[in-house]
């Protein structure tokens, strides 16, 4: 799984992604800061499965409380986007083609409209960057189809192809796949055994809203803490009432998170509150964390950036975390549910063995629900926090 973060130049993007991630990244109030795309670490938080079962997680990857699970997801950073990228603008033909590979997008808006439409300092306006960014999306998406439509839909229809099969064949670098385009089509009640008769409006149609199904997008609302930020946070939602919007200030978490790193707080991302050890820090530092706890945190309930990854893996991207737990809990190492995987809800016991691996999944017998310690069969749809033990033959 991949989390691609969009958004016009100078919106947040990169304190996001190094708030979430605290990977080493250039923060920089120009333009383009970012231009090779920075790949780093977030986490999801899951319900820990360890209490339940009366034992204490040691996770291989991530890392558990006791009560809350941080399971890792990839993120992706990339250049900003401008106007005019889906013909070259900018870094556009890079910046969209370094995203080829996320399986969402969340959009970083400024939405205390303190930058312009190209990133700089100046009057923004949050509304016309969504616009400006899901335009651009769709024009890129278009473009990738139009190039090979005229041959792809005459060859489709002359020689009688399954249309979604060979539409997901052709663009699987998308990650399109079959069930998404027969979703399309029905939702647009186009004609799939007669596509050189489709309009240009219908093959843009098309697109679009195939992009929207493979390419899903929530935004981050962020610098939800500067003035006019929350007018403007009301004026974005009745603009865009299909999308969910989450409040977030990345500052604020980054900073809590570099003062929790360096001893000075006790905090978890995502925490509604933190302590402070008052040994090892400054007045100084005390008053800025303070007034982080006052106008976000007290207000908001959080800084919102853990749960815009919440949300983008849960909510848009609808997956599960299974735990992989034998009758002892633990691998042969001793580490007590070492793993937690993410997968598409619908998943089955089958498809999670499959997962582990090819060769557990060849040899899948059946699968024993380690809560109720009862076996399900290969095609047992399993629930979110299930933790399964996979037998084999």
């Amino acid at each position: 799984m991949l989390l691609g973060l969009v958004g016009k130049p100078s919106c947040g993007k990169s304190t996001f992604f190094k708030a979430a991630t605290l990977s080493d990244v250039l923060i920089a109030s120009y333009p383009f800061a970012t231009i090779e795309p920075n790949h780093g670490i977030g986490y999801v938080r899951v319900k820990a499965l360890c209490k339940e079962l009366g034992t204490r997680c040691n996770p291989r990857t991530g890392f558990c409380t006791g009560d809350v699970r941080f399971v890792p997801v990839e993120m992706m950073d990339v250049a900003g986007l401008v106007k005019g990228a889906s013909e070259g603008k900018g870094l556009g033909n890079k910046f969209l083609d370094d995203l080829r590979q996320a399986d969402m997008f969340i959009q970083i808006v400024d939405i205390s409209a303190t930058t312009d439409v190209e990133g700089r300092e100046g009057e923004g306006d949050p509304v016309a960057d969504v616009e400006m960014l899901e335009g651009e999306l769709n024009k890129w998406y278009a473009s990738i189809f139009e190039k090979v439509w005229d041959k792809l839909s005459r060859t489709i229809q002359s020689t009688k192809q399954d249309f979604a099969k060979s539409v997901a064949k052709q663009f699987s670098g998308l990650r399109v796949k079959e069930a998404d385009v027969k979703s399309v089509l029905i939702k647009l009640k186009l004609n799939p055994e007669n596509p050189t008769s489709w309009s240009p409006e219908d093959l843009a149609n098309f697109t679009k809203t195939l992009r929207h199904s493979t390419k899903p997008m929530l935004i981050a609302a962020n610098k939800i803490d500067k003035p006019g930020a929350s007018e403007n946070l009301e004026k974005l939602k009745l603009a865009f009432p299909e999308i969910q919007i989450i409040p977030c200030s990345a500052d604020s978490e980054l900073s809590l998170r570099q003062a929790a790193k360096a001893g000075m707080i006790e905090y978890v991302q995502g925490e509604s509150a933190f302590e402070i050890n008052e040994d090892k820090i400054s007045e100084e530092q005390k008053k800025a964390l303070e007034q982080i706890r006052e106008n976000v945190l007290e207000k908001f309930g959080s800084t919102g950036v853990q749960e815009v990854l919440d949300k983008a893996v849960f909510d848009l991207l609808d997956y599960v975390a299974i735990f992989p737990a034998g009758s002892k809990l633990a691998d042969s190492k001793g580490n007590i549910l070492p793993d937690c995987f993410l997968l598409p809800s619908g998943s089955t016991a089958l498809d999670f063995a499959y997962h582990l691996h090819s060769d557990i999944g060849d040899k899948f017998v059946k699968a024993i629900d380690v809560r109720t310690k009862q076996p399900v069969g290969k095609d047992h749809a399993l629930r979110h926090r299930d933790g399964i033990e996979i037998m084999t033959s």
